[in-house]
C-alpha cells in the first residue's frame, strides 16, 4: 500500500465529490486526506489516498475519464470588455453563443437596459491560451462595437473561480519555469498546510499571502535590491569580527585573521553573490583567506549558501540529517508536523538553497560542559581558541554555539536574537515564517531554557568595555552584534548601511 496525491477539478454541481469518492472506493482506495473549500476555489479538490500501485492507476484513469483529474496547469488569459449589443430579443443570447463556442468562461457580466447605458454590456472572461482570445476578439469585432478594458496573461487578474491556478502562476513567477507535475505536487503540499492552519483558526488568505510575500521579498532584495548592515569589531590585535545583516534571514559572521578567515553561517543562497562582493569590498583578501565555514544549524538562512563556497563546512550530524530529509523539525517532538515539512520545502525553493557539499561532522561530547551545554570540540582560529557547544534542540535539532571565554564573544545562533534592533522590514519578513509554522522553535520550552543559560554564561563573561564595564559580545543569529545592558541587548559599536541609506529610505 502506498500513499499518493491527486488534484481534482470538479464541476460546481451536486454529487461531483460523491462521484470522485465513488471511484476511489471502487478500487479499494482509502482517502487519508481531502480538502475542498468553495470560499477559496469552488472547483479544486485535494485528495491523499492509500492504495496499491495497480489501484492507483485505476483511480487515476477513472478520474481522468470523468474529466476530474488535473494533470496540467492550463495558462489562462483574462479579458474584460464593454460591448454595445442591439436592443432586441435574443441579442444577449447571440453574444453568449459566441463566447461559449470559443470556450470562454464568464467571470462577471453586467447589463441593465434601464441604466445610463441601456445597450452596454460589460463582461469579464477567462480563456485558455492567447489564440482563443484572438479568435474571440475577431468574431466580436465583426459583429459589435466594443472596447477592450483589460487584457492580462499573467494570471493576476483571474478571479477566484480559478484561485489555485492563479496562485500556481504566481509561484511559477517566483521559482522560474517548472514542470506542471512539480507545481501540482507543490500546490498539494501548500493546500495541506492551509488545511492545518485553518483547523487552528487561521485565515487561509493570510497563509497564501504569507507564502507569496516570502518569495517576493527574497526575489526583490537580491541583485540591485540588495542592501546590508555591517559591523567591524576588533576582538584582538590579530582578529577582526565582521557581522553582515542581509535584507532577510540570518546574519553572516567572519572571524578574520592574517592567516585565515572563518565564516559562521552563510545566509540564503539567493544572496551569495552580493554577500561575496560585499566581503571583497569591505575586507580585502578575506575571501582568499577563507578556510572553513561553521554552520550553526540547518535553516536555509544559515546554511543555504554553503555549497557555493569551495571550503569545508563544520556542522553537527543532526544538521546534515535535516538537510538530507528536508524537514526542519527532524529530530524534535514536532517532527511529524506537516507545517514544518512544507515550510522547509518552500523556503528552500524560494531562497535557492545550496547547502554545504563538503562537510566535517562534529563527534559526540566527551562529558565536559560549559554550563548546561556539552562541549563538542575546541577549535583554534588564528591564535585564539573557541569552544563549540551543543544546544538542547529548542530552536532546531543539531544547533550549535561558538564561544570564546578569553575574547568575550558568544555566538548563540537563533536562540538569542536582538529583536528590538531589527529593522521594520526584517521583523516583517520574520513574521511571515511565524504565520506558516506558528513558531520558529521546534520546542519552545527548551528554547527558553537555552536562552536563560546563555544569558547566564554571557553575564559571567568579560569582553570589551561598554558602558563603563566589560561586557561579553553577543552575536545572535539575526540582528547586530550586541551586549547585554541589564536584560536588554544593545548594539555594540557603529553600524554601516550599504548602500548608504538616504533620509526616509525604508531599507
Amino acid at each position: 500500500m502506498e500513499k499518493h496525491a491527486f488534484v481534482a477539478r470538479v464541476p460546481d454541481q451536486p454529487g461531483a465529490l460523491h462521484r470522485a469518492a465513488e471511484i476511489i472506493s471502487r478500487h479499494q482506495g482509502n482517502i487519508n486526506r481531502i480538502q475542498f473549500d468553495r470560499r477559496i476555489d469552488p472547483h479544486t479538490v485535494f485528495f491523499e489516498v492509500t492504495s496499491t500501485p495497480d489501484a492507483r492507476e485505476a483511480i487515476r484513469e477513472g478520474l481522468l475519464e470523468l474529466g476530474y483529474l488535473q494533470t496540467a496547469l492550463k495558462s489562462l488569459s483574462f479579458l474584460r470588455l464593454s460591448v454595445h449589443i442591439p436592443h432586441k430579443p435574443g441579442a444577449l443570447l447571440d453574444f453568449l453563443r459566441c463566447t461559449t463556442s470559443l470556450g470562454a468562461n464568464i467571470a462577471l457580466i453586467d447589463f441593465d437596459d434601464r441604466g445610463s447605458n441601456p445597450d452596454l454590456l460589460t463582461v469579464s472572461l477567462n480563456l485558455e491560451e492567447s489564440t482563443a482570445v484572438s479568435r474571440l476578439l475577431d468574431q466580436l469585432k465583426s459583429r459589435y462595437r466594443m472596447e477592450v478594458l483589460e487584457y492580462d496573461t499573467s494570471g493576476k487578474s483571474l478571479d477566484d473561480t480559478v484561485f489555485y491556478l492563479r496562485f500556481a502562476q504566481a509561484i511559477r513567477s517566483l521559482v522560474g519555469e517548472s514542470e506542471d507535475i512539480f507545481l501540482l505536487r507543490l500546490l498539494g503540499d501548500i493546500n495541506h498546510i492551509v488545511q492545518e492552519l485553518m483547523n487552528r483558526g487561521q485565515d487561509p488568505r493570510l497563509v497564501f499571502e504569507s507564502i507569496l510575500r516570502t518569495g517576493e521579498t527574497l526575489r526583490n532584495t537580491n541583485g540591485s535590491g540588495f542592501y546590508a548592515d555591517i559591523q567591524q569589531i576588533s576582538l584582538a590585535a590579530d582578529m577582526t569580527l565582521i557581522c553582515i545583516q542581509p535584507p532577510c534571514g540570518g546574519s553572516v559572521f567572519l572571524l578574520d585573521t592574517p592567516g585565515e578567515c572563518v565564516m559562521i553561517d552563510t545566509g540564503y543562497g539567493i544572496y551569495h553573490r552580493e554577500i561575496s562582493t560585499l566581503i571583497r569590498t569591505r575586507v580585502p583578501g578575506a575571501m582568499e583567506r577563507l578556510s572553513r565555514i561553521i554552520i550553526s544549524h540547518a535553516d536555509a538562512d544559515h546554511c543555504g549558501a554553503g555549497g557555493l563556497y569551495p571550503v569545508t563546512a563544520l556542522m553537527h550530524p543532526g544538521t546534515l540529517d535535516i538537510i538530507r530529509v528536508s524537514n526542519r523539525a527532524y529530530g524534535s517532538r514536532s517532527q511529524s508536523s506537516i507545517l514544518e515539512e512544507v515550510y522547509t520545502t518552500l523556503i528552500n525553493l524560494f531562497s535557492q538553497f545550496c547547502p554545504p557539499k563538503n562537510t566535517l561532522l562534529l563527534t559526540h561530547a566527551g562529558g565536559e560542559k560549559r554550563g548546561r551545554f556539552p562541549i563538542l570540540d575546541r577549535i583554534t582560529i588564528g591564535n585564539h581558541q573557541f569552544e563549540i557547544l551543543e544546544g538542547m534542540g529548542g530552536h532546531l535539532h543539531g544547533q550549535i554555539y561558538l564561544f570564546s571565554p578569553d575574547l568575550g564573544v558568544f555566538f548563540p545562533a537563533d536562540t538569542v536574537i536582538n529583536f528590538d534592533h531589527l529593522t521594520r522590514e526584517r521583523s516583517g519578513y520574520n513574521t511571515l515564517a511565524v504565520n506558516l509554522v506558528t513558531s520558529v522553535n521546534v520546542d519552545s520550552d527548551r528554547a527558553r531554557e537555552e536562552r536563560k543559560e546563555i544569558v547566564r554564561i554571557v553575564d559571567d563573561t568579560s569582553g570589551p568595555f561598554f558602558g563603563g564595564r566589560q561586557s561579553c559580545l553577543v552575536c545572535g543569529g539575526h540582528g547586530p552584534v550586541s551586549v547585554l545592558d541589564g536584560r536588554t541587548l544593545v548594539p555594540y559599536g557603529p553600524i554601516d548601511h550599504i548602500p548608504q541609506r538616504e533620509e526616509g529610505c525604508p531599507c
